[in-house]
């Protein structure tokens, strides 16, 4: 399993005032998901980006950061040998993403994630 993208996720009461915030005060790009709790603004130089969000959709808590990655399923593989603890079991979104919640040590929630192919 490698890591392929490292995204901070920001839990914010009302996303439309966040979003003017990181758009019109720091020039970040909004990136439309098609989702109606989750948001992202993106540095147009350089990609970089963050993830703003209401409550996640599916998971029981809202994740600190969203972990990318080429293997989702050793990650979860790693996991779970290794006894961290999920929060989050390994789902399939809807919206295209398979993932799973786990707390790392100092009590953080990190979404593990990798973009689902459903012909795969």
């Amino acid at each position: 399993m490698r890591v392929v993208r490292v995204t901070a996720d920001l839990t914010v009461p009302d996303l439309a005032e966040a979003t003017a915030f990181y758009t019109e005060f720091l020039g970040l790009e909004l990136e439309d998901m098609g989702l109606d709790w989750v948001t992202r603004v993106v540095a147009p130089a350089t990609g970089e980006h963050i993830q703003l969000l209401r409550r996640d959709a599916t998971g029981p808590e809202n994740p600190l950061l969203t972990i990318k990655v080429d293997d989702v399923e050793e990650a979860w593989a790693i996991a779970q040998r290794r006894g961290y603890e999920i929060v989050h079991p390994l789902t399939t979104e809807a919206w295209g993403i398979r993932r799973f919640f786990v707390r790392a040590p100092g009590g953080i929630v990190l979404n593990i994630a990798q973009h689902h192919d459903p012909d795969a």
